[in-house]
């Protein structure tokens, strides 16, 4: 069977959490912070099991962040880094129709940055930290 994507919607926020509750060193982000109320990004399902999501925060700039992008800690298929690769292929290719030149992501995950080591995104070596501050 394919792999299939569509857009987020509401009926997937439960999941979402429960895969950011599954990693340990994630923390979830409340809904409002992503992008679209949590429905700002897509999500990739294979017979209807959901597999990785991820979100993209639009500007007033021609760049784009591509953010938050988190698995199904329990599929384990072979076919889990093609869907990983499709999720963030398939934003390139929407945040480019939408007239945007740029996509910034921000990671520790080894293995999330090797797949955009492999997809031609330039990563820098030196260390970074998110600073986010709630008002």
């Amino acid at each position: 069977m394919e792999l299939d994507i569509r857009r987020l919607e509401d009926k997937d926020w439960d999941t979402l959490v429960s895969w950011w509750d599954s990693w340990p060193e994630w923390q979830t982000p409340p809904k409002d912070f992503l992008p679209d109320n949590g429905k700002g990004g897509f999500i990739v399902e294979k017979n209807n099991t959901p597999i990785v999501a991820g979100f993209m925060y639009f500007t007033n700039s021609e760049g784009v962040l591509l953010e938050w992008i988190v698995s199904n800690p329990s599929y384990r298929d072979e076919d889990r880094q093609d869907a990983i690769e499709f999720l963030i292929l398939t934003c390139e290719e929407y945040i480019k129709a939408n007239g945007k030149k740029y996509i910034f992501s921000i990671g520790r995950n080894k293995h999330l940055i090797e797949t955009h080591k492999k997809l031609g995104y330039h990563v820098d070596t030196k260390v970074s930290h998110e600073i986010i501050k709630k008002l």
